[in-house]
């Protein structure tokens, strides 16, 4: 079945048996903090899988347990977000930084390094430079701009060169728009180790959802999201994602399971209701952010924007553009003529956007990344990420897309 029907046809019943929940059509909130074994036998052989004492046998299942190893909401949603990204495994965490960080502790020691992309998402940024850097892990970050051979100097600057544990790449970065090639981050990695093990590639493709980019498929080792955004999509939960190949996905649950961070059961349950809709609404969300950011393009109060569907043909970025995604997405960035009080006039005066942080979800969302999402972040680094005191990041939403239209523009008239 999973090899004859596209993911958005398999949203509705992949991994779930209605057999075995008195034939509700839905998938039930298993809401219980235990399982009960049929023998002790089969608690035994459980536990030894679910700790990693040994390897699961040929078609053998690891049983359910306890809800913070498993529950069936937990992995009937993990088998289906891993067919987006034709991923060996996913694991679901209760936030997008609780798998972010997850990844981070799992992959780096005291005394590596990570290369990571900039601009980054703020909490992210907060976290290597904070907490990585009080364990000792080290941090060297690159941007849209810089060559391959660039980077590799960079690397080679830090003296940790042979400690390379992860490069870690947001594209599109938030909240500019930025893209970075992942082909080229690959081929860093591929140049470096971590002492004996190979450095590791971990993309957040948060902005780009599963649907409209695949890194796993240009190589990536891991791809990392917060499920809060477009994945659960209505402004409803908090959630994370990581997925990639077994070994590694190991890895990732088996830090998970003692850090206890991954979601309840209802919140597997609110992100099941949600893959049903995933491509309808970012379809939609697309479409609508392309008219909008036509529109922004060429109203007279608006300095520059940046979006992925305004790439030019001739620009060097428009080819790996068309090779990393197969749509442009629906978050926009614009700079509107001024400073913070005309982008604070715009924002005070969206009556269908709403002005709140977060994206990805049905209602359209603004906010202005210098004083809220990025606020933390050095005034020097941040200006030279392009998060400038007029700029405004728009996420659309499944509105119609006139009315959207009309909102900006009565905004943009109070400047």
């Amino acid at each position: 079945m999973k090899d004859k029907f596209k993911p958005e046809s398999l949203m509705m019943s992949y991994g779930y048996k209605p057999e075995l929940s008195e034939g509700a059509i839905k998938c039930p909130i298993f809401q219980t903090s235990t399982f009960v074994f049929k023998t002790a036998e089969e608690g035994k052989a459980f536990f030894e899988v679910a700790y990693g004492l040994r390897k699961k046998e040929q078609d053998e299942e690891l049983g359910l347990i306890y809800s913070r190893i498993n529950n069936p909401n937990l992995e009937i949603l993990e088998n289906r977000l891993s067919l987006w990204d034709k991923a060996d495994d996913t694991a679901v965490f209760e936030s997008g930084m609780s798998a972010i960080s997850t990844v981070m502790l799992e992959f780096l020691k005291p005394g590596d390094l990570i290369l990571y992309s900039s601009p980054s998402y703020g909490g992210t940024d907060h976290f290597i430079h904070d907490f990585l850097k009080r364990i000792g892990v080290s941090a060297v970050a690159f941007h849209a701009e810089d060559t391959e051979e660039e980077i590799m100097e960079l690397i080679k600057k830090t003296g940790k060169a042979d400690r390379l544990g992860l490069v870690y790449v947001e594209t599109p970065a938030n909240p500019t728009n930025a893209i970075f090639d992942i082909e080229m981050c690959n081929r860093i990695a591929a140049k470096h180790k971590n002492g004996e093990n190979k450095s590791y590639v971990c993309v957040d493709n948060t902005y780009m959802g599963p649907v409209w980019s695949s890194p796993l498929e240009m190589g990536a080792d891991l791809v990392v999201y917060s499920a809060t955004k477009f994945i659960g999509g209505h402004s409803d939960l908090i959630a994370g994602a990581v997925m990639g190949n077994s070994e590694l996905m190991t890895r990732v649950k088996t830090l998970r399971t003692f850090l206890g961070n991954m979601v309840s059961p209802h919140t597997a349950w609110l992100m099941l209701r949600s893959l049903e809709t995933l491509k309808i609404r970012m379809d939609r969300q697309s479409q609508n952010a392309q008219l909008v950011a036509n529109f922004l393009n060429q109203h007279d109060k608006i300095e520059k924007v940046k979006y992925l569907g305004l790439i030019s043909e001739n620009s060097p970025q428009y080819k790996l553009y068309k090779r990393q995604y197969n749509a442009p997405g629906a978050m926009i960035s614009l700079y509107v003529k001024g400073g913070e009080k005309e982008a604070f006039k715009f924002l005070n005066n969206v009556k269908l956007i709403k002005l709140a942080v977060s994206l990805g979800s049905t209602e359209s969302l603004a906010q202005h990344p210098k004083t809220m999402t990025h606020c933390a972040l050095e005034p020097i680094e941040r200006e030279k990420m392009g998060v400038t005191a007029n700029l405004v990041r728009i996420s659309i939403g499944v509105e119609d897309a006139e009315d959207i239209i009309s909102d900006v523009s009565q905004a943009l008239d109070t400047i």
